[in-house]
């Protein structure tokens, strides 16, 4: 597949593995991308995951027939990206690895090597000219990993991302990019949001018309939509206004509360409303959701003088990503001591910006008149 008259795709699609990096859902897979550059030098960004070796060594020598490439990019030191360094030297021993230094480091790690004899290190603004086409490199520190770099081809516009603007999903499927993109970004990447606005300030002095990530499809159109995304995310802003309501139900009665809070929000207007089960829902969606919307409601019961596990796992990815800037509301539930509302705010309390709405919901054991009417007073605190 071309991207432009000399860059062609050379990925592979990934409809096999049921969890990525061990612990999010991907039910339509995931795209492992690699590309070809055709110039007076032919230049690969990036390898794919190991268990795909033979699938992208065939695609490397069908595109480029009896030639042989001149140099492997390397942009993220990942496995899922750079598990092929070995193989790919073994068959073209005498091309060059360029790649960033703590990126050398990291590959004596991996494969008891730093290719020292043929390495190309390189930093911000340094540049590899293949011909008509002439890469310059953009350091991404902790986007998400120390030793990623960007590089971005002049000629035709195109930036080489790593495991920015990346998405789940193979490229065999027709699907809405905002959805598993954001799924991604939150769960990888959502806790460096202040090294992606590095990065976009960096970014946003380049005339970009094709954005090529490791993960999903090209970007070709509306690239400042695919920016403004990032921008949005990176900056801990609401994407949209709405209410995410994520609860833990041991016997029902908290989870009746939570579905009638529902009804409610949306009878007085409110659009956007998401309910989610945390004991039985995909954990993943449930953190996109709350990065998603203005308004997070929680609602668990007390559970060994705590809080449920599903409830405090939540919390923990929200904390660990740099949840803020939100509204935050409670319902607590409890049948002889409830104390889950104060353990949900002592939990947040790392988080910045955020604002506990004055109307808590205690329910004993069962919603009765009282809690009935904490529940009026919150619908009505939300839908201000």
């Amino acid at each position: 597949m071309y991207i432009r008259e000399d860059i062609k795709y050379i990925g592979v699609n990934d409809r096999k593995t049921d969890l990525f990096e061990g612990q999010y859902i991907i039910p339509d897979g995931i795209s492992y991308n690699s590309y070809i550059i055709e110039d007076e030098k032919i230049a690969i960004p990036d390898t794919v995951d190991s268990a795909f070796k033979d699938e992208w060594l065939l695609n490397i020598k069908n595109a480029l027939s009896d030639r042989k490439p001149d140099y492997l990019i390397i942009h993220h030191m990942e496995p899922d990206h750079s598990a092929n360094i070995a193989a790919f030297t073994r068959i073209y021993p005498e091309a060059k690895i360029v790649a960033s230094a703590k990126a050398f480091a990291m590959m004596k790690n991996f494969f008891g090597t730093d290719y020292a004899e043929n390495s190309v290190v390189v930093s911000d603004g340094d540049t590899l000219k293949l011909g008509k086409h002439t890469l310059t490199f953009v350091t991404a520190p902790m986007v998400h990993w120390p030793e990623v770099i960007l590089s971005y081809d002049s000629t035709d516009k195109v930036l080489f991302s790593a495991d920015a603007f990346g998405k789940f999903g193979a490229l065999d499927i027709e699907d809405e990019w905002d959805c598993e993109a954001r799924r991604y970004y939150i769960g990888i990447v959502g806790k460096y949001g202040a090294q992606v606005q590095a990065l976009l300030k960096k970014a946003s002095g380049l005339e970009i018309k094709t954005i090529c990530p490791l993960h999903g499809p090209v970007l070709s159109e509306n690239i400042e939509y695919y920016i403004n995304k990032y921008n949005i995310w990176s900056s801990y802003e609401p994407e949209d206004e709405g209410v995410l309501i994520a609860y833990t139900s041991v016997y029902g009665n908290t989870k009746k509360a939570v579905l009638k809070l529902s009804e409610k929000l949306q009878t007085c207007g409110v659009k956007n409303v998401t309910v989610a089960d945390l004991a039985r829902c995909d954990m993943a969606e449930a953190v996109e959701d709350a990065f998603r919307y203005s308004t997070l409601v929680l609602a668990t019961t007390t559970y060994n003088s705590d809080i449920f596990p599903f409830m405090r796992e939540f919390i923990n990815h929200l904390t660990e990503r740099n949840f803020q800037n939100r509204k935050v509301a409670f319902i607590e539930n409890g049948s002889w001591a409830p104390m889950a509302a104060k353990i949900m705010k002592e939990s947040l309390s790392k988080c910045k910006n955020l604002t506990f709405l004055e109307n808590e919901v205690k329910i004993l054991s069962a919603l009765n008149s009282e809690s009935e009417k904490q529940l009026d007073s919150l619908c009505e605190e939300l839908c201000k």
